[in-house]
């Protein structure tokens, strides 16, 4: 039998869980900052900040002693959180923001305070149960019928990865079991797809077979002219499009896209990172005519459903074939896996340890229904149409194309990649707004994205008026 040597050093000190008892000083403390936020009748901007000031402000924070709670909080305050941009402020219009409600910022805490986790039905049955009402109501949006299932993932890049590795050992089963010799796989993809499609498909071993586009959206005749260049397709296994690209926001022809995966056996993904909200809009669901036909599709809560970073929803139409790709053996594992009926999140994707990311959505559409979220996805919309409107009628604007969603693209007649960026400049130290260029077709354009329910429209025109 086996023995291990002895150990010899001193047994810890008796306060040990001196870290693990409340100390309600620090409570009250923290509970005061995190109320005063919440509190804030618009997020400011912020993002400026020096480097120098901020190592020399935190010089010497942590070493082996204690620090006052009050002064590492006020090292924050004063020195750090000024310098972190809110992607949450409703003049926030660069990347794809975000505007988590209240609801969901507030069950975040408890999901923080409480440790909840979401790796098993054993572990955690009811933030499981939670987070997948959730997710029930973003498949009713897809139309994806009664036995799609998924999880929650950190965001929309991890997403997509865990569907497509899924698409490739699928198909690879599906393929061995014809008697087909091993290949290297492609996937149909936009020229406008997002950036982790590729890298994802980096990781798994596939290529891209990219389907250049016209005016930024993969439709029928774009689709069938890219096939149509191929000489074999016997290695093609799926096809990706996107619902809301992040660039233009445009929406891709789902229904070309799903009808092109219907005749060619293939798996058929949806990028819906961005743009998967818009569903619950009923003059806009249309345009989505086809997702309803997805193996997979993604949506981030953290952006157009309002919850809080990190968060994004993958779904397939048949979980299964995800659990038979990534669920995990191990001997630790097996207890776990005692219900082959039940579907763990640790199943769904490629991740086991994980936070119960979903429940702080779970909780908002709960407490403020799907109404609300229509109409703050819709005043986005109306938003972004207003701007295209406004940028119309200045002579010196040029609209590049109208809105699918929140997204504008337009140029300022002149303008070189230099002045936008220093108007960029100019209204992030202003903290009139926080906008960035970005390209269209080799030049570089201006960009806003709006999300924030909260922007208005006389938010827009100051943007605006600062171009003329």
């Amino acid at each position: 039998m086996a023995t291990s040597a002895s150990l010899n050093f001193p047994l810890p000190a008796h306060d040990a869980d001196r870290m693990h008892r409340i100390d309600p000083q620090l409570t009250e403390l923290i509970l005061e900052y995190v109320t005063e936020r919440l509190s804030l009748a618009e997020t400011p901007i912020d993002g400026l900040g020096n480097r120098e000031t901020m190592v020399q402000a935190m010089a010497g924070l942590i070493d082996e002693n204690p620090k006052d709670p009050q002064a590492v909080l006020d090292v924050y305050i004063d020195h750090l959180a000024d310098t972190v941009l809110s992607a949450d402020s409703p003049r926030f219009y660069a990347f794809i923001p975000a505007a988590p409600t209240k609801a969901s910022l507030l069950f975040d805490m408890v999901v923080s305070a409480a440790s909840l986790q979401g790796c098993s039905w054993l572990e955690a049955a009811g933030a499981v149960m939670a987070e997948n009402q959730a997710l029930r109501v973003m498949a009713d949006a897809a139309g994806m019928g009664p036995d799609a299932g998924g999880t929650f993932v950190s965001g929309g890049s991890a997403g997509n990865l865990s569907a497509l590795v899924v698409a490739r050992d699928s198909a690879r089963n599906r393929r061995s079991e014809a008697g087909l010799p091993e290949a290297r796989l492609r996937v149909v993809v936009s020229d406008q797809a997002h950036s982790s499609i590729s890298n994802a498909l980096n990781i798994v071993g596939m290529d891209a077979l990219i389907v250049p586009t016209v005016d930024g959206r993969m439709d029928e005749v774009a689709i069938h002219s890219a096939l149509a260049l191929e000489n074999d397709l016997s290695d093609v296994v799926a096809i990706v499009a996107t619902a809301g690209t992040t660039n233009a926001g445009i929406i891709d022809d789902l229904d070309a896209a799903s009808r092109c995966a219907t005749d060619h056996g293939w798996w058929f993904h949806v990028d819906a990172a961005y743009g998967g909200a818009g569903m619950l809009v009923p003059e806009l669901r249309q345009r989505y005519t086809g997702v309803e036909s997805v193996d997979s599709i993604v949506m981030d809560p953290h952006k157009w459903w309002f919850a809080p970073f990190d968060s994004a929803a993958l779904i397939y139409k048949d979980p299964h074939l995800a659990k038979s790709v990534h669920t995990q053996d191990a001997s630790y594992l097996d207890v776990i896996h005692g219900n082959e009926s039940e579907l763990n999140p640790s199943d769904l994707a490629y991740h086991l340890t994980r936070r119960a990311r979903g429940m702080a959505l779970w909780f908002s559409l709960a407490v403020n229904g799907i109404a609300a979220y229509r109409d703050a996805v819709a005043h986005s919309i109306n938003l972004a149409a207003y701007a295209a409107d406004q940028i119309e009628e200045i002579p010196h604007f040029e609209l590049i194309r109208r809105p699918d969603l929140s997204v504008v693209l337009f140029r300022r007649i002149g303008w070189k990649a230099q002045d936008y960026q220093a108007w960029s400049d100019e209204l992030l130290r202003s903290q009139v707004a926080f906008v960035t260029s970005s390209g269209w077709q080799g030049e570089t354009v201006g960009r806003l994205v709006f999300l924030h329910p909260s922007t208005t429209t006389k938010m827009v025109d100051e943007v605006l008026a600062t171009m003329r």
